[in-house]
This record gives C-alpha cells, sequence and structure tokens, in this order.
C-alpha cells in the first residue's frame, strides 16, 4: 500500500533481553510481571536524573496522530462485551487522534482533550493510513504495543525508533524486533542509573 508519508515515531521501553512488556498481562498488571520496572525512569523513580527527564520530553512531544493495538488499548478481548475508554482516565494524555487495530467493531470514542479513539479493522496499513491523513504534517507516533511495533517496523514506516533500555531481565513477554529488520542508526545516546535512552534514525 501506498502511504501518504508522514514524519513517524516510536518510542518503547524495552529490556536488555528485548521485551516491552513482561509475561501474564492483565486487567491487574497491564505491563505483565515485572513490566513496571522498564518504565521507573518516568514514572517518579528518585534516581531519575537530567537524561530521563530530556527523553521524556521526546516521550510527550505532541503529535498529529497515533496507532496503537487493541491489547494497549485495554484488556477486553472478542467482541465489546463492556464500556472501556481506555487506561488513562477522562482526559488521555494524546490529545490527537489514535487509531486502534482490532478485529471486532466499534463506534468511536471522543475523550475530552481532543482524545478520540477509532477502531480499525483492516489492518495495519489501513490504521496507519488514516493516521497520516489525520496527522497531516504533526506526524504519526506507533504507540505500541510490541505486535503493533512489529507491524510498522516491517513495513518501514518509522522513521525515528527511540529505546530507553533498562538494566532488567525479563525472560520472556513481549518482544518487538521478532522477524523483523533493523534499518536504524543511533543519533543521541542518553544514559541514567535507570535506562539508557538511544535515539535512531532510519537508514535512507
Amino acid at each position: 500500500m501506498e502511504f501518504m508519508m508522514s514524519d513517524t515515531t516510536c518510542h518503547m521501553s524495552i529490556s536488555l533481553d528485548g521485551f516491552v512488556a513482561g509475561p501474564d498481562q492483565s486487567r491487574e498488571s497491564p505491563l505483565g510481571n515485572r513490566g513496571r520496572e522498564l518504565h521507573g525512569w518516568h514514572i517518579g523513580d528518585p534516581r531519575a536524573n537530567d537524561a530521563d527527564r530530556i527523553a521524556n520530553g521526546w516521550l510527550m512531544r505532541p503529535r498529529g496522530a497515533y496507532v496503537m493495538g487493541r491489547n494497549m488499548f485495554g484488556p477486553i478481548r472478542g467482541d465489546w462485551d463492556e464500556d472501556w475508554s481506555g487506561w488513562w482516565g477522562s482526559e488521555p494524555p494524546y490529545h490527537a487522534p489514535v487509531f486502534v487495530l482490532t478485529h471486532h467493531r466499534h463506534d468511536p470514542i471522543p475523550m475530552a482533550g481532543g482524545t478520540t479513539f477509532y477502531f480499525v479493522t483492516d489492518g495495519f496499513d489501513a490504521a496507519y493510513s488514516a493516521a497520516c491523513q489525520a496527522a497531516g504534517d504533526k506526524g504519526v507516533d506507533i504507540a505500541g504495543g510490541a505486535s503493533t511495533v512489529r507491524q510498522a517496523l516491517a513495513a518501514g514506516v518509522i522513521d525515528e525508533l527511540t529505546l530507553d533500555i533498562a538494566p532488567v531481565l525479563l525472560g520472556s513477554g513481549e518482544r518487538i524486533f521478532d522477524g523483523v529488520d533493523f534499518d536504524f542508526e543511533p543519533v543521541e545516546v542518553l544514559h541514567s542509573p535507570l535506562a539508557t535512552h538511544i535515539r535512531y534514525r532510519r537508514i535512507s
């Protein structure tokens, strides 16, 4: 599929052994067993330093639209049999259209602050194309989770990939690099006791 290209980013916290979430994800533990250990650099660990604050600025910079998988949007599987509008409360942090990959149709969910969740049943290419059209020149972010990032990497649409590599070994869980090529080069590296932040750009 030909896309109306928009500068596309992806920013993921990852363990040393390549997992972006631990095993046994659930409503009570959305990041899986020990998955929160990957995110201490931006969720209040007192050891966070200026490098972590800069990387958090990269993570939170406004984008024109987002693409995420249904597993990231919420814990419901199969048909939408309950009212659910995401993990983030009444005003999610996106403030832009978010296109959610799913196999089950759902009406859009408008939220406070400018976020509207749209549900796309035609696959990654359709969701990404819709996000590019919605974003215009403000850029698209691939928000996760692992399967959605793998699809974006396989499609070759990510221009900038930032990895926050936490000094943690999870042993199992959700990977993003299985079965994909890594066509990126590092352009900036920051570090703290909690993570090594590496910002990559796609090799043209």
